[in-house]
């Protein structure tokens, strides 16, 4: 067993999560300052391979390995988490305006289930913010993608004002948007989740992107807990605004097969559950999409993924890249590492 796991995780999920990710944050900034971190980091995580480097919709990816959206939502640790062998890192979920999320507490552990159930609603500072803090970042080989969404109140009318604004504000300096309109954690987007409104949404930020010297690639963001019927739609919405793929999955709200108990579960009521649970389910998605396309758009597999046999077995369902969080919760930073050997040894 790791000393993450032995010492460090035990230790840190002694408190409250949230508490934890800002602490984690702020440690591994300071201790990346200090001489020879950094370059022990590197030796310690990154796996250097030929085999492991990958061109998807024209960008060049060191590793297929990224982190999801939702960990490093501002941007912040974009170097340090290529120092720990990182291929790219999904920033956001960014909105046009700062915003505080949902009240606290919002973010909880299952640790029978090796899960995590969060309704953060958002959180994020602000578009114009996040932009200038990424002009200002350090030049690296790391792929960025900027995962976008609405501001809460903003009205249903007013979203696709809101997507076109962070689009615009953040295009110069990510490498690739994410439009999500299927977080379960702020209730209205479960509105914008309909075929009409993608497609001209979509084929909108297609047009936008068209007329900007260099063309991002956008891919949409869908939930777990679609059916066949809603994925066939799905695979539809890409062909018809001609966006470069999708991003499967993010977190679900169904409860099923829990080790958790019912009452811890109405406890924490709302939020959206990531982690091993939803990996099957994931799984599942991607290789129905794969199947149902012909391969024919790029699809980033997320979610469950906590092992590198897990990840394996998305990239065999279809997926091009992957990401992970509440695995790297779980697992320790070693997880980034045994994926990247698994992939170079497959």
């Amino acid at each position: 067993m790791s000393m993450y796991k032995l010492i460090i995780r035990p230790f840190l999920f002694l408190f409250d999560p949230e508490s934890v990710h800002h602490f984690t944050f702020k440690l591994i900034r300071f201790s990346a300052k200090i001489p020879g971190v950094k370059f022990f980091r590197k030796r310690r995580y990154q796996v250097r391979d030929a085999k492991l480097c990958r061109t998807v919709f024209g960008l060049e990816f060191k590793n297929p390995v990224g982190i999801a959206a939702g960990f490093d939502k501002n941007g912040i640790l974009l170097n340090e988490l290529e120092d720990f062998g990182f291929g790219f890192v999904e920033i956001g979920t960014v909105t046009p305006l700062a915003q505080q999320g949902n009240p606290r507490p919002r973010l909880f552990r299952l640790k029978e289930d090796q899960a995590i159930i969060n309704r953060m609603g958002f959180n994020n500072d602000g578009v114009d913010v996040i932009a200038k803090r990424l002009a200002k970042k350090k030049k690296t080989g790391i792929i960025v993608g900027g995962n976008i969404g609405k501001n809460t109140l903003t009205s249903d009318d007013g979203a696709k004002a809101d997507y076109i604004t962070n689009f615009n504000a953040l295009h110069e300096y990510v490498d690739y948007f994410v439009v999500n309109v299927s977080c379960p954690n702020v209730g209205s987007l479960a509105k914008l989740q309909n075929r009409d409104f993608l497609v001209d949404l979509l084929s909108e930020l297609k047009s936008i992107n068209a007329t900007k010297k260099i063309q991002r690639p956008i891919l949409l963001k869908i939930a777990p807990d679609l059916n066949k019927i809603q994925l066939d739609e799905v695979v539809e919405i890409i062909q018809t605004s001609g966006i470069e793929g999708v991003v499967a999955t993010n977190t679900s709200t169904t409860r099923d097969n829990l080790k958790t108990s019912e009452q811890r579960l109405k406890e924490i009521a709302n939020g959206g559950l990531s982690g091993k649970p939803i990996n099957d389910k994931s799984t599942e998605v991607i290789k129905y999409l794969a199947d149902k396309s012909n391969r024919s758009f790029v699809i980033i597999g997320v979610g469950g993924i906590h092992s590198a046999q897990d990840a394996l077995d998305k990239i065999k369902a279809g997926a091009d890249l992957v990401q992970i969080y509440t695995g790297f919760i779980y697992e320790g930073p070693n997880l980034v590492k045994q994926i990247n050997k698994a992939i170079c040894n497959a």
